[in-house]
């Protein structure tokens, strides 16, 4: 049993030397062009009175999932990791059963692949992806939906189509913070929040909205939105670390997470802020 201190619900670790991250492009992401690991982060969400982790893919690669989940079984903050697979392989079903027999297999809780950078917004409707996506399901674990508004349709009907399978909407569904919209973000997060299947993070934020000037003030409408249609017992802090620091620390992310969820009652905010987590994901 994990105590009850906050579980930070999705981070990241690389090594440029081990493995390029391809999708950090451009010199807005220098800040962030170097290796971070494990011992880092763990320094700074202790002293932000983080007790649990869950360590999120970062390149759809096969060997970087059962890294993680060495990098987890020697870890006691990392609880669980959401992982990548070849979602369209016809071997899925296997290959998972593989990945939880690897050290660290028993903390596979999840698996995630990069929607957001396919070009078919009804890739996750493609039959081989949904044929995967029921072998995600029947091996106890959850998918992370890593996708933009005009993709959150598309993850609308693939669970209506699976409800066996827990959805996981990472950072809201990337909205357009930065542009103060909310619409047509909005009710799209609100279908697929209707789906009971389904719960979202309240992390990733701080990076759509303006980077060196934002403020808590600025994300709590889109984190207002995700409350009212997921409800505490359906949405979980995650800080995406170190993606976070382009626009603010480890420390700065927390607390606009509890800034923003300072109108619940102290059980809701305790869900958004651990409790959720260790359910979803069985921590």
């Amino acid at each position: 049993m994990l105590p009850a201190t906050v579980v930070d619900a999705h981070h990241h670790v690389w090594d440029l030397s081990v493995r390029p991250q391809e999708w950090m492009a451009g010199a807005a992401m220098d800040p962030i062009r170097r290796d971070f690991a494990l011992a880092e982060l763990a320094e700074e969400a202790r002293s932000a009175g983080v007790g649990a982790t869950v360590l999120v893919q970062t390149v759809p690669v096969a060997e970087e999932t059962p890294e993680f989940l060495a990098l987890a079984d020697g870890s006691g903050l990392v609880a669980g990791v959401v992982g990548w697979t070849d979602l369209t392989a016809p071997g899925v079903a296997d290959t998972l059963a593989e990945l939880k027999a690897l050290p660290g297999g028993h903390k596979l809780v999840g698996i995630r692949h990069p929607v957001e950078g396919e070009a078919d917004p009804a890739w996750l409707l493609r039959p081989e992806v949904v044929r995967g996506l029921a072998a995600v399901a029947a091996a106890g674990l959850t998918y992370d939906l890593l996708v933009r508004p005009h993709q959150l349709p598309s993850a609308v009907e693939a669970a209506r189509r699976l409800p066996e399978l827990t959805f996981v909407l990472d950072h809201l569904g990337k909205p357009p913070v930065a542009e103060r919209r909310t619409a047509p973000w909005a009710d799209r997060l609100r279908a697929l929040a209707a789906l009971p299947n389904t719960a979202a993070k309240l992390s990733g934020l701080v990076t759509e909205a303006a980077w060196d000037s934002w403020s808590a003030e600025d994300l709590r409408p889109y984190a207002g939105t995700a409350l009212d249609a997921f409800g505490p017992e359906r949405l979980m802090f995650g800080s995406d670390w170190p993606v976070c620091r382009l626009a603010a620390t480890y420390g700065e992310v927390l607390a606009a997470a509890r800034t923003v969820t300072d109108g619940l009652a102290p059980a809701e905010r305790a869900a958004v802020l651990g409790t959720t987590a260790r359910r979803v994901y069985r921590l």
